[in-house]
């Protein structure tokens, strides 16, 4: 999604309205943000809005970039957003041999998920295609990856192949690069 450099673009600030609109549209699709939303996005902070290519938008506070929106699609916390906040999204893993792929902005497959290095949740905290996940590497502490699944984690360990997710924000691209002063 985000594989080249993005250039600077137009900011615009967003209505108070709008505002509370995505912030309630924040919590909806990710409760876990609940507790630090006061520290995310403050009622009275200046929200601003970046347009990123591909109809997409990049919501940020004081250049801290929070989250950005496909045109079609849920917000999705920026890598720097669940970096600070590691709890407040399902997070899956892949093994070491898909760290590589995944980094370089392959699509994310179901081998690297359902091998020994991969973690998926339990079946009672399974995860529905359509959502948004974080997903982090083995032997590494930080996420690596965000973006909406393309199957569920029950159907990837019952399938164990196919595209799982096709395109997410990672580290080193260019949405992680982007400099928003």
């Amino acid at each position: 999604m985000f594989k080249k450099e993005i250039p600077p673009s137009n900011r615009s600030k967003v209505k108070s309205s709008v505002q509370r609109g995505l912030r309630q549209k924040l919590l909806e699709t990710y409760p876990g943000f609940e507790p630090y939303i006061e520290d995310i996005m403050p009622k009275k902070a200046s929200l601003e809005a970046v347009k990123l290519p591909e109809r997409t938008t990049l919501y940020t506070i004081d250049s801290t970039p929070l989250f950005f929106q496909p045109f079609d699609g849920p917000p999705i916390p920026h890598l720097k957003l669940i970096h600070a906040y590691p709890t407040a999204i399902p997070t899956i893993q892949i093994d070491r041999g898909a760290i590589r792929f995944v980094l370089s902005g392959a699509a994310l497959m179901a081998p690297g998920l359902t091998s020994p290095g991969g973690r998926l949740p339990e079946k009672e905290h399974a995860i529905e295609a359509g959502n948004v996940v974080a997903v982090k590497a083995e032997g590494k502490k930080e996420v690596c990856l965000v973006g909406v699944l393309k199957q569920g984690t029950e159907e990837m360990k019952a399938k164990g192949k196919g595209v799982v997710m096709d395109e997410g924000h990672f580290l080193g691209d260019g949405l992680w690069r982007m400099v928003l002063d």
